[in-house]
């Protein structure tokens, strides 16, 4: 937000999940709380707020739920949002016995998180090419992941993602025989939009 809070917003701008208009990182953290973030997926969730990383970082850790936090930065506001986010979830699971992994496209999101707070774990993401170093990105930020469109890994990707002490992720995995592939390959982790067709072993 305007004013440095951390909220969970997928899109780059409000419109399409909210009531509101442009860039969330334009308005105050109070002014986001005006505004309806329910409606545009039905009836029964009008009037919800935006999610703010408090308040989410309190249910999961309530319910003992791990996490991984992608940071979505506004384009050109990647380096005070990523060290922003590591800040607040430095603060938030500070009590935590496993901290949150942060992750995001973006690298320099991710160096200024190093930078802020040294201490919590980094993932790499890259988008649907993955490009020729990626393995040097990874250990530029420091990363202990590596995640991936699942379309774009290989045996081999992984294996040396494996060799540098990576753990790999994957999305969006919603297919059984794509990911029984990938476990043959040795992935060590899904994201996926159907939690109720894979159960954990």
């Amino acid at each position: 937000s305007a004013d440095a809070k951390s909220v969970l917003l997928h899109d780059d701008t409000l419109n399409r999940t909210s009531n509101g208009f442009g860039s969330l990182s334009a308005l105050t953290l109070s002014e986001l709380a005006q505004l309806d973030a329910g409606s545009w997926h039905s009836p029964l969730y009008a009037g919800e707020t935006l999610a703010t990383l408090s308040a989410v970082a309190a249910f999961l850790q309530a319910n003992d739920l791990l996490t991984n936090i992608e940071i979505k930065p506004t384009i050109g506001d990647e380096r005070r949002t990523g060290a922003s986010v590591a800040f607040d979830a430095a603060n938030l699971w500070k009590n935590a016995k496993t901290p949150p992994l942060l992750s995001s496209f973006s690298t320099d999101a991710l160096l200024a998180a190093q930078e802020a707070c040294p201490d919590l774990p980094r993932g790499h993401l890259f988008s649907d090419v993955l490009p020729d170093n990626w393995l040097e990105l990874c250990k530029t930020v420091g990363a202990v992941a590596f995640h991936a469109n699942q379309a774009t890994l290989t045996k081999e990707i992984i294996a040396t993602a494996h060799a540098a002490k990576l753990r790999v992720l994957t999305y969006t995995v919603n297919d059984q025989a794509r990911l029984d592939l990938l476990l043959q390959w040795g992935i060590d982790g899904i994201f996926t939009d159907r939690v109720d067709l894979f159960k954990p072993d």
